[in-house]
């Protein structure tokens, strides 16, 4: 491992990641929190249908490859895809980076065939969920997996949902690709600008243990809570002027919480990474590793690496799930619908902004920004993406092009709907509040 030597190596690892235009691809991230049917509580790790059974069936039955820690598999791989496993058992896939919709619509309907199959053998159901439904925080086993027994003490130490983020919520991202810092700092600062929008138009997380909870996107409420120096909204991103040593000087002063080193993990919780760039700890110095580590680490809305990630969203019914990357690529990998969408956004002051973030976890589509909602400016968002994507003219074997993926989320939105407010509706009537009525109705299904 090679000792950064000097703080411009932070800034150059940014500008080695642009791409030419022909090779931007798009990568998607789903999680799924997962329950025993017949108890309705969240899956544990060990046990006789636990997570690590179903991550030997996938092993044994479909040929991936198990990676494990400390004796334990807490992950699989399986050419370029990968399983990973959240601090509560969430189960996840990375998806490769794909060319366009089709193809990670494609990934992820055979990641939900082979999982139902294995898992309907122990009559265990994944959700189309944003938060486990019934299980409290305390209920839920730790993965065991090491980084989670340094990062989960100092979650609440920092925060007071920290927790609850790491064992009961799941979410879907969107990953791109930029081509240099100007086109990196438009995407960084549109995205962060509808980061309410996104929220409020992916809200699906309103029944937390057993009840409603208040909120359409609990899950967005929770990150607000769980570690202020490392979540949340940006407000240098929609500076003129930011650039990537502005992200860089961001990072820096985030405080860290572990580093790598021979197979084993070094607590460095609360030493912001200047610190450990300036002055190392305990004889050890930092790294370009370490500081890609630390990129991993932190949690706002739109987090920059080699590529960009969309984290605003609830995880979604299957349905759902493709219309996230469908979105962000229509509008992403287009100029004239990247402006248009940062037009949207572009005359708010980060009071407003703010205001309408939090307004985004408890009212959804419904909160208010001046004399709109944020359902009027998400159904003029999605029909910007319609238009990126109808040019973009990606078709699959049928020669539809990926507004298809976009169509399930347009539907929706243009009644007035939230998955959220679908579900509470349902909560309402026709399940009779329920809990199993509602783990029915959003379990995945084969299709």
């Amino acid at each position: 491992m090679s000792v950064i030597e000097r703080q411009d190596e932070l800034e150059a690892f940014f500008h080695d990641a642009g791409k030419p235009r022909e090779q931007w691809r798009v990568g998607t991230e789903y999680e799924k929190v997962g329950i025993e049917r017949d108890t309705a509580k969240a899956l544990s790790y060990s046990g006789p249908r636990g997570v690590r059974v179903i991550l030997e069936g996938l092993v044994s039955d479909y040929g991936w490859e198990p990676q494990e820690e400390g004796g334990f598999v807490i992950g699989l791989m399986r050419g370029n895809h990968a399983i990973t496993l959240e601090p509560g058992g969430q189960i996840e896939l990375s998806g490769e980076p794909c060319d366009d919709i089709h193809c990670s619509n494609a990934e992820f309907s055979q990641h939900i065939r082979e999982l139902i199959d294995v898992a309907g053998r122990f009559d265990v159901v994944f959700l189309g969920l944003g938060i486990q439904p019934f299980s409290r925080v305390d209920e839920i086993e730790w993965l065991p997996k090491r980084r989670y027994r340094i990062m989960g003490p100092y979650m609440a130490k920092v925060g007071t949902l920290g927790q609850r983020m790491m064992k009961q919520t799941a979410t879907v991202q969107a990953n791109i690709d930029f081509g240099d810092e100007a086109d990196a700092m438009a995407k960084l600062r549109t995205a962060m600008g509808l980061a309410p929008v996104i929220g409020a138009a992916f809200a699906n997380s309103p029944i937390s243990d057993g009840k409603p909870n208040g909120f359409k996107s609990y899950r967005g409420h929770i990150w607000t809570h769980t570690d202020p120096d490392r979540c949340g909204l940006l407000e240098f991103c929609f500076s003129p002027d930011a650039g990537f040593h502005h992200y860089v000087e961001y990072a820096l002063d985030v405080p860290m919480y572990l580093i790598a080193r021979d197979g084993h993990y070094v607590d460095m919780t609360g030493i912001p990474f200047r610190r450990f760039l300036e002055q190392g700890h305990q004889g050890h110095y930092a790294t370009m590793e370490d500081w890609q580590l630390h990129l991993t680490t932190l949690f706002p809305e739109v987090r920059l690496k080699h590529y960009m990630e969309f984290r605003s969203a609830d995880s979604q019914a299957p349905e759902l799930m493709p219309a996230l990357p469908a979105l962000i690529k229509g509008i992403f990998y287009d100029a004239d619908c990247l402006q248009a969408a940062w037009d949207l956004v572009k005359g708010w002051s980060f009071d407003e902004r703010m205001t309408a973030y939090h307004g985004s976890h408890r009212d959804g589509l419904a909160a208010r920004f001046r004399r709109y909602s944020l359902g009027d400016l998400a159904k003029e968002m999605v029909d910007i993406a319609w238009e990126g994507l109808t040019r973009q003219r990606s078709l699959n074997r049928r020669g539809e092009d990926e507004t298809i993926h976009l169509k399930p989320l347009r539907d929706l939105l243009h009644q007035g709907l939230c998955p959220a407010d679908v579900i509470l509706s349902k909560w309402r009537g026709e399940f009779r509040q329920d809990l199993r009525a509602l783990i029915e109705d959003s379990s995945y299904k084969l299709r």
